[in-house]
């Protein structure tokens, strides 16, 4: 229980440098930002096997990919809380020349970032052939990768899934931010998803279910998942979560998909978060 406390403290603190980042440039996206906070947390402060001093080929040790790049606030956040980067250059998230662009991009040379996700639906190719190295080279650590409900009605995301199970790349966890709201509204409304579970079961990967947002339960889930791996399928875990998860203006609406706070509402969603490792 303590250790969940721990990771919960972070959470908020990341919540809090999420919004006060994409409120200074007046441009980003809280809403699936704040859904995903938890689980970056739990990957980067409990789950992954991962080296601060960065290099790219990311030999023997647990790597992530984030397909749904437009959620970059709280990916550049939990990566500088972690150590890869000053916390203090958060401050300079979207500026003309920033390592923190809008969606991650690689020319920049920020630690952490391996692949450009501004284009979705690219993300899990990549992350199969990560998989794939590290099968080939004897290497047994896990690739990580997240993507948005809304972003897998790309078609590319479905030949990657064919080609993780064809190739049995069995090293690979995946995510899918299953929070039913996109850029134009629901998901049921934009393009019905149907039943997520039984499409990727249908495609031979095993697949779990969890609350995106419960620490503990995120945790169970993966382990869960690391002790499924080795048996020539692909793993999905299904994160169900809430847009704007954690400030209650926010929360399951489509309309902070990409719609920066004002002063008011950020003093709003700030008296609600705890700052727990102090403001950059």
């Amino acid at each position: 229980m303590e250790n969940i406390q721990k990771l919960e403290k972070i959470v908020s603190q990341v919540r809090r440098d999420l919004l006060r980042m994409i409120h200074a440039k007046k441009s980003g996206h809280p809403g699936g930002s704040l859904g995903v906070t938890d689980l970056l947390v739990c990957l980067y402060f409990e789950i992954m096997d991962h080296n601060k001093d960065f290099k790219m080929d990311g030999k023997n040790e647990d790597i992530f990919f984030l397909s749904i790049g437009h959620t970059s606030a709280a990916w550049y956040s939990v990566l500088a809380r972690s150590g890869y980067f000053p916390v203090k250059e958060l401050a300079s998230f979207r500026a003309i020349d920033s390592r923190l662009q809008g969606h991650p991009a690689t020319a920049e040379g920020l630690p952490g970032v391996r692949i450009a996700s501004g284009s979705l639906g690219q993300g899990l190719s990549n992350a199969c052939g990560a998989a794939l190295a590290k099968k080939l080279n004897n290497d047994k650590k896990f690739v990580y990768c997240l993507l948005g409900d809304g972003e897998i009605q790309e078609g590319q995301v479905w030949e990657a899934a064919l080609f993780a199970q064809a190739r049995k790349i069995d090293n690979l966890i995946a995510f899918i931010d299953y929070n039913g709201q996109q850029i134009d509204g629901t998901i049921e409304d934009v393009m019905n998803l149907k039943n997520l579970r039984q499409k990727w079961e249908a495609f031979n990967w095993i697949v779990l279910e969890c609350n995106g947002n419960n620490m503990q339960e995120l945790i169970s889930t993966i382990k869960k998942a690391q002790e499924l791996s080795g048996k020539e399928q692909p793993i999905m875990i299904l994160s169900k979560t809430e847009m704007g998860h954690g400030v209650d203006f926010m929360t399951g609406s489509h309309k902070w998909h990409g719609v920066p706070p004002s002063d008011e509402q950020l003093e709003n969603a700030l008296s609600q978060l705890e700052e727990t490792l102090g403001d950059y």
